[in-house]
């Protein structure tokens, strides 16, 4: 690895992407912990952090995260980790053209303008990691989450084809796949179905309120649900291997479904994939 030990990570509020934060700084990073909320960006600040607002739906603040960084680090940058995102909850039928923009901007778009901005300076260094927080969901499409579904999709292949682009030129781009992890994913779900969804008016308002059901409830939603830091241990190999992975399955349903996927004709994945979701 470099001896450029500089990372950028977005979505570091909690979660994934605070627990990147303070692991990777404990290995000696230099971390750029961003946020979308002044609030979140103090408490990092309060705990030592380099920390920058970083909107991921707002071109502005992500351009003056980046020179911020920049600034600091003489114009060098080693690692971004494109972890910033959310889950838009709804049946595909009630996203409206806003909503699924919505969450584009922030799981897609976002995330396609800050990769862009850094690396003309991973290239002119010649050597660079760029980690894509992607999910199971990425893969392995589930009924209510189309939304999320879809950005995560649409990651994966914008990632796939940057890698090819990228070969040869020292900068490594890898997908980390995670399936159910502790976090404030769920709440942050949860608010923004409430916030675009009517579900009492729409022909899937008993799934949603199964589905409301699962998202307040206390502790893991599902079997298998790990930690934060099962995606801290995929990142740090990812950060320093000499060849890093192009994927990341952290979780055993992103193992098992990309198993199935691999194994299984559509119509029976289909058939196990209504009956978890």
């Amino acid at each position: 690895m470099e001896n450029n030990k500089t990372i950028l990570i977005t979505g570091c509020s909690s979660g994934i992407g605070l627990c990147a934060a303070r692991g990777l700084r404990q290995r000696g990073y230099q971390v750029f912990a961003t946020a979308r909320k002044a609030a979140d960006v103090n408490s990092l600040r309060a705990e030592g952090f380099d920390a920058f607002r970083l909107d991921l739906a707002d071109s502005g603040s992500i351009r003056i995260a980046v020179d911020q960084v920049l600034q600091r680090t003489g114009g060098e940058l080693y690692a971004l980790f494109n972890n910033g995102a959310y889950g838009q909850p709804g049946a595909v039928e009630d996203l409206s053209r806003e909503v699924l923009r919505e969450q584009f901007e922030t799981n897609l778009f976002g995330t396609h303008e800050l990769t862009i901005l850094v690396l003309p300076v991973m290239r002119k260094q010649g050597y660079g990691r760029i980690i894509q927080n992607s999910s199971l969901l990425g893969f392995a499409a589930m009924a209510y989450r189309g939304a999320y579904n879809a950005s995560k999709y649409a990651l994966e292949g914008l990632s796939d084809t940057l890698r090819l682009e990228l070969a040869g030129t020292g900068i490594f781009v890898s997908l980390v796949e995670p399936g159910p992890i502790l976090s404030r994913f769920r709440d942050n779900a949860l608010a923004m179905f409430k916030k675009n969804i009517d579900g009492e008016r729409s022909v899937h308002r008993e799934k949603y309120r199964a589905m409301e059901a699962r998202l307040v409830k206390e502790g893991p939603a599902v079997p298998f649900t790990l930690g934060p830091d099962a995606v801290l241990r995929a990142v740090v190999h990812a950060l320093e291997a000499k060849r890093p992975k192009a994927r990341y399955y952290v979780t055993f349903p992103t193992h098992l479904f990309g198993f199935l996927k691999r194994v299984l004709p559509d119509r029976a994945l289909d058939q196990i994939l209504r009956r978890v979701g």
